[in-house]
C-alpha cells in the first residue's frame, strides 16, 4: 500500500503521458502488488460469499466526452467485486487513494425496474431496513445508506410519506473511509475484509426484495 499511496500522490502531481511513459516501470510494479492484494480479498470474500468476478479498473480515464481533457490518468486505484446474479445483489467496492481511501458497496446505479421495486418496498414497509440500519456494526463502519437522491419525490410517491429519505434516493450505498496510516497498518486487509463482510445483511435483505415482486412470489 505504500507504493500505491506514493505513486498516486506523485501522479496527482505530474498527470500527463511524458511522465507516466518515464515511470511506467513503476507503476507497473504497483499494479502487480495491487493484484495481489486485491486477489486476496477476492479469495477470502469468496468463502462466504458467491461471487461472479472481479473488476480491477485501469489507471487511464476515458477523456473522450470528458471537459478535463488534460489530465489522463485517474489518481486512484479501485477494485469491484460482483456477486452472482440474479439471485444476489449489490456490488463491493475498495478504492485506495490518498487521503480518500475507502471500502464500500451497495446499488450504484440500479436498473429502473430495481430502483421501482426498492422504492416500493419502502413505501410499504420499512421495518428490515431500519433494523439492518440500526445495528451496532452497521453504524459502527457505515453510519448510514448514503447515496443521489431527488430532490423532492419520485413520480407516484406521496412527499410527505414517512419513508420518504429512502424513497427519494437513486443509489443506496454505503462507505467506511480509512486514513492513510490505517491504509499502511498492517491491520488494512483484515479490516477491509470486515468492513466488506459487514455489508451481507444489507445485501441479503435488498436481494431478498430484487428476486419477489410485492406479492412475495419469486421473479426468477
Amino acid at each position: 500500500m505504500k507504493k500505491a499511496l506514493e505513486f498516486l500522490k506523485k501522479i496527482n502531481e505530474n498527470n500527463n503521458r511524458e511522465w507516466f511513459n518515464e515511470h511506467k516501470h513503476e507503476y507497473d510494479l504497483v499494479v502487480k502488488e495491487n493484484k495481489v492484494f486485491f486477489n486476496e480479498i477476492y479469495s477470502e470474500l469468496q468463502q462466504y460469499d458467491n461471487l461472479k468476478g472481479i473488476h480491477i479498473f485501469r489507471i487511464y480515464r476515458d477523456v473522450r466526452f470528458s471537459k478535463d481533457q488534460s489530465t489522463p490518468y485517474k489518481t486512484n486505484f479501485g477494485v469491484g467485486y460482483s456477486r452472482s446474479k440474479p439471485m444476489l445483489r449489490g456490488g463491493y467496492y475498495i478504492n485506495l487513494e490518498p487521503n480518500n481511501s475507502f471500502v464500500g458497496g451497495g446499488f450504484w446505479g440500479p436498473e429502473a425496474k430495481d430502483l421501482l421495486r426498492i422504492r416500493k418496498e419502502f413505501e410499504l414497509n420499512t421495518t428490515e431496513i431500519e433494523k439492518i440500519m440500526s445495528d451496532e456494526t452497521f453504524i459502527k463502519y457505515f453510519g448510514e445508506i448514503k447515496g443521489d437522491a431527488v430532490k423532492t419525490a419520485p413520480r407516484g410517491f406521496d412527499k410527505n410519506h414517512p419513508a420518504i429519505d429512502l424513497i427519494r434516493k437513486k443509489q443506496y450505498v454505503v462507505m467506511r473511509k480509512f486514513t492513510d496510516k490505517q491504509v499502511l497498518s498492517g491491520d488494512f486487509q483484515k479490516e477491509a475484509i470486515l468492513t466488506l463482510l459487514a455489508m451481507r445483511p444489507f445485501f441479503n435483505y435488498m436481494s431478498e426484495v430484487l428476486t419477489v415482486d410485492l406479492n412475495g412470489e419469486p421473479l426468477f
